[in-house]
This record gives structure tokens, C-alpha cells and sequence, in this order.
């Protein structure tokens, strides 16, 4: 007997009827996480808002955590994108240093302004679904980039290793944030400072 296929459609093989469903279903995903929690939320709840069948909507994510992964990602990369677009105004004045403690910081307050979202970020990062994990990975790479974009100043040789050192930084510190076990200032303060002490020897001289 053959197989049936259940994997969700890949997004780029999607039509556009079919990627403003998609789009409807991540938007009903992040309206009903900020009111009612990542834990409370139901599949059929976002079927339910977004105007999507149930049986649709698992054509375009396989579970619940593939659709919230995906959700936070792509608003996650919306914040990254007018993250380095403010930064780029100010790239003839400020250090990359400074440029990059101003990047987290104003990343960090929009998470605080959107508390709910900060914790299906760090829900959904220890999630084993493996289409959930390629949506993680996608927020990733545009992590990657935008740290990029405004760290200039950082040799390709250390690039990674100090790309890496922020990113974990900062979810590290959202996550401690989230769970209690430390405040928002404290955590926004050891991020800048990790911030700082890989990024200063890479300053001009």
C-alpha cells in the first residue's frame, strides 16, 4: 500500500490563495497567544478566527507547535527588519558597538511590550516537531543576518563565533526573563554587556 504524504505543503510551492491562508492562520495564532496564552491555545481556536477549516489548516502546519513556531518566526523577523532598518539610519555616527547594544535593547523592549510573545519564543524553542524546528531555523538565519548587518565592523573570521555569542546571549536572557528568574532590567543590562565585551576589540583604533 502507498503512503499518503502528510507533510504540510512547502511555503514556496504555495499559491497565493493559499499564502493569504497561511497568512490568516499566523495571524489568528499571534491574536489569540496574546490573549489567551501559548498554553491555552487549541488548533480549533485558530481554525475558528482565522476562517480556515480545521482539516485546511493542517495542510499548512502539522501541529500546533509547527504553526506557533512559524508564527513567532516571521514575527520575529518583522522585529529584525525594522530593527536594522533604525540602526542603518544611524550607521554613520554611532560604533558598531553601540549600534549593536541599541539593536537588543530596542529588540528586547518590543518583546516586553509583547510579553506573551516572549514566552511562545521560548516555548516553542524546545520544541521536537521537526517542522516546527525548520521554522526555528529560518528565524535563525534571519538572526544571522540582521546581527550582519549591524556589526559591519567584525571580520568575517570572527563573524560566526561572535554572531553566535549574541544570539544565544539574547535568548538566553529572554528566557531567564520569562521564567522568573531574573527582571527585565537585569537581563537587558548582562545582554548589553555581553554585547560589549565581544564587540569592543573589533572597534577601529
Amino acid at each position: 500500500m502507498t503512503k499518503v504524504d502528510l507533510s504540510p505543503r512547502p511555503v514556496e510551492a504555495m499559491s497565493p490563495r493559499q499564502l493569504e491562508r497561511r497568512r490568516s492562520l499566523i495571524q489568528a495564532a499571534l491574536a489569540l497567544v496574546t490573549e489567551i496564552g501559548v498554553e491555552r491555545l487549541q488548533m480549533k481556536q485558530v481554525s475558528e478566527r482565522s476562517g480556515v477549516a480545521l482539516g485546511t489548516a493542517y495542510r499548512y502546519f502539522s501541529s500546533k507547535d509547527h504553526l506557533l513556531a512559524a508564527a513567532i518566526a516571521d514575527w520575529h523577523r518583522l522585529l529584525l527588519a525594522d530593527l536594522v532598518a533604525e540602526q542603518r539610519t544611524a550607521r554613520d555616527g554611532p560604533s558598531g558597538t553601540d549600534r549593536t547594544v541599541r539593536f537588543v535593547r530596542h529588540g528586547m523592549r518590543a518583546y516586553q511590550r509583547q510579553p506573551e510573545l516572549a514566552r511562545l519564543r521560548v516555548a516553542v524553542a524546545t520544541s521536537t516537531d521537526p517542522f516546527a524546528s525548520e521554522a526555528l531555523q529560518g528565524m535563525a538565519r534571519a538572526d544571522r543576518a540582521a546581527l550582519d548587518a549591524v556589526m559591519s565592523e567584525v571580520p568575517a573570521s570572527a563573524g560566526e563565533l561572535v554572531r553566535h555569542i549574541v544570539g544565544h546571549a539574547w535568548q538566553g536572557e529572554l528566557t531567564a526573563w520569562v521564567t522568573g528568574r531574573t527582571t527585565l532590567d537585569d537581563a537587558r543590562r548582562r545582554l548589553e554587556d555581553v554585547v560589549r565585551l565581544v564587540l569592543t576589540p573589533y572597534e577601529p583604533r
